[in-house]
């Protein structure tokens, strides 16, 4: 059985599951770089610490790293600095490293010293979506082309991240697709009885429709622009509820109750054992990022699992794989009118609305943690 190094910054929920299942297929150690403080975890954009509910680091060997950092977290490159790494990693005497991330200076110092040593396997998610023209972006590219010659094979997560490591130097032959998941059959699980009293409780009806932003309520996501855009429906049996806590918290709630509208409801953070109800408590979900940085947008692949419409904006790095006509929708970042249209168009029949979630089912079971760690030991182990 091949021995792997992972390289990670923390425990998170979309992550954990894969190494419990990769260490069935793969003799695994994950190495956190963040330091053992990150399981109760000051969130910036949440504004808050955050534990998670469900176990992160069960089924899988592990070791955090000691962060020497004057100012740690994943927030700045000179936020995670490991001293020890590399000695800690040789002793593990793994096969292959794959790393989650370059941008700190840990990741990378990994990355240039174990190249050409053994292989350097990488995973990340970033697109070409929020890229502008000009001298900035060339020094960039220069950069990343740089940054991509220390990774032998990438992993990568869907359509949008596959064109970003092209154009950065990576080859066909050195790209795998092991497609961006979470856990599928924990928010598929009916938590019907849940979700109908959340629904009770904000005096939603059951005949009425309830569009759902769940997430950090912060300028890259744009939920202002979803507000404006609901204001416009003026339709008494569709509401609207922001689940989440940010920067953006007491504006949006200002000017929700200057305008009074009765139908838009709030609430804080949710962890995850509650998102599930959350999610099949709404009709329609939707994502109105304007970026930079919405990657790919895995609240999306939720949000199918639990059997509901998407509509997302063209910024969102999961837009081209995962969501169609029979799925949901897209809407061209930051055009009020163009969103609104198609919230008009996906709320009009309830009936449809629910079909189309249940083909929005279907097509995220070939999005899953299996199917990710299948392609990643199958590549590792050939």
């Amino acid at each position: 059985m091949k021995k792997i190094a992972i390289i990670a910054t923390h425990p998170i929920q979309y992550y954990a599951p894969v190494f419990k299942l990769l260490s069935k297929k793969i003799q695994v150690k994950v190495f956190y770089t963040s330091g053992d403080q990150v399981m109760n975890k000051y969130d910036h954009g949440f504004k808050q610490n955050i534990t998670w509910d469900i176990p992160l680091t069960d089924g899988y060997d592990h070791e955090f790293l000691e962060n020497v950092a004057t100012d740690k977290g994943t927030h700045h490159f000179k936020g995670i600095i490991n001293p020890n790494a590399i000695a800690q990693i040789k002793t593990f005497k793994p096969d292959a490293v794959l790393v989650y991330g370059w941008a700190n200076k840990s990741h990378l110092k990994i990355m240039r010293h174990f190249k050409g040593k053994i292989p350097v396997y990488f995973r990340g998610d970033s697109t070409l979506l929020d890229q502008q023209p000009g001298f900035k972006n060339i020094i960039r590219s220069i950069f990343l082309r740089w940054v991509y010659k220390h990774v032998d094979t990438a992993f990568y997560v869907g359509s949008a991240n596959k064109a970003y490591f092209k154009k950065y130097g990576l080859k066909e032959k050195q790209l795998v697709f092991a497609p961006h998941a979470i856990d599928n059959a924990r928010f598929a699980i009916s938590r019907k009885a849940e979700a109908d009293q959340l629904r009770k409780e904000l005096n939603i009806h059951e005949e009425d429709i309830l569009i759902l932003f769940a997430g950090k309520l912060e300028p890259k996501k744009n939920p202002e622009l979803l507000l404006a855009a609901f204001k416009q429906i003026n339709a008494p049996h569709i509401h609207l509820l922001f689940v989440g806590n940010g920067v953006l918290e007491k504006q949006l709630k200002l000017k929700v109750e200057n305008d009074q509208l009765g139908n838009v409801h709030f609430m804080s953070f949710q962890n995850q054992t509650q998102m599930p109800v959350v999610y099949q408590a709404c009709d329609l979900f939707c994502l109105p990022s304007k970026g930079p940085g919405e990657t790919w947008g895995l609240a999306v692949n939720e949000a199918m699992a639990a059997g509901k419409v998407a509509l997302v904006s063209d910024k969102v790095g999961c837009a081209i794989d995962l969501v169609t006509k029979d799925t949901g929708a897209i809407f061209k970042s930051g055009d009020l009118t163009d969103l609104s249209q198609k919230l008009i168009a996906l709320t009009k029949d309830k009936v449809i609305l629910k079909n189309n979630g249940q083909n929005a089912f279907k097509a995220i079971q070939n999005w899953s943690f299996e199917q990710q760690v299948s392609a990643i030991s199958k590549y590792v182990n050939r």
